[in-house]
């Protein structure tokens, strides 16, 4: 073969050899930022999840210590959530969530708390906050995917 051949295919080998693994290195690197994108963006949709899920449920749960009629619409909305973080998070987040409202409606089912019985529970602090077992498994959770994020 004659050297200018030689010369000229060698060139354009290591040109093609050039593109490929710069256009394999955009892929990857892409591919990479889409990865921890997708993963910031679920955290997101968990830590919402869970700070709404915290919010209707303390108000659920405040309103059922002073009454024994149930806010419906309230009670239906906490059930939706629980079975949007079926789909999204953790069985034992799950699982909180739901003792959540077994309390809720085992308060709406007992008698109705006075102010002076309310300031009782909350000096002995036994009873009172219905929320401490899902926000602990919801913050393990949270560091989970924080760390997977960092990864």
């Amino acid at each position: 073969m004659d050297a200018a051949y030689l010369s000229a295919l060698s060139a354009l080998a290591g040109s093609v050899v050039g593109g490929l693994t710069t256009g394999l290195g955009t892929w990857l690197s892409q591919r990479e930022q889409v990865k921890a994108g997708q993963l910031a963006h679920d955290l997101s949709r968990r830590e919402e999840l869970f700070r709404d899920f915290i919010v209707g449920a303390s108000n659920a749960y405040g309103e059922a210590l002073m009454s024994d009629k149930p806010q419906i619409q309230e009670l239906i909305a906490l059930y939706a959530m629980i079975s949007r973080m079926r789909v999204l998070c953790s069985s034992q987040v799950v699982g909180s969530a739901e003792k959540i409202m077994v309390t809720i409606t085992d308060t709406y089912a007992a008698p109705n708390r006075t102010i002076p019985e309310l300031r009782e529970v909350m000096k002995g602090g036994a009873g009172i906050d219905a929320l401490k077992d899902f926000a602990e498994a919801a913050r393990a959770e949270l560091r989970t995917y924080s760390s997977l994020r960092t990864t």
